[in-house]
């Protein structure tokens, strides 16, 4: 059974910083990525980055590459989202995700705009101006 269990949310003022973690089990880290989300109130879905476990690639969305790094420690089954420069925009309920890899003309992938299959039940980030 897959699991993902998110940690690490909470309150910043804007300009702050978060690590999110991402707890995961009941998978091969050789077939899957892991991505992260988020969902504000009255808003839709918004896929921030990815990174294939089997080699550490990863991926983001244009809003937050100069700002998120996600990172991953197989050891610890743990993947882990660091976020920096924080904005009051940027608060909402972070989830994470896995699925499969997605195959393409390059070999195996990851994007953040995929509808990933499983997901955890989310970590809220709110950030004060």
């Amino acid at each position: 059974e897959v699991q993902l269990v998110e940690s690490g949310g909470g309150s910043v003022q804007a300009g702050g910083s978060l690590r999110l973690s991402c707890a995961a089990s009941g998978f091969s880290f050789d077939d899957y990525a892991i991505g992260w989300f988020r969902q504000a109130p009255g808003k839709e879905r918004e896929g921030l980055s990815c990174i294939d476990l089997s080699d550490g690639s990863t991926s983001y969305v244009d809003s937050v590459i100069d700002r998120f790094t996600i990172s991953s420690d197989n050891a610890k089954n743990t993947v882990y989202l660091q976020m920096n420069s924080l904005k009051p925009e940027d608060t909402a309920v972070y989830y994470c995700a896995a699925d499969r890899l997605l195959f393409g003309g390059s070999g195996r992938y990851c994007t953040p705009l995929f509808e990933y299959k499983y997901k955890g039940q989310g970590t809220q980030v709110t950030v004060s101006s």
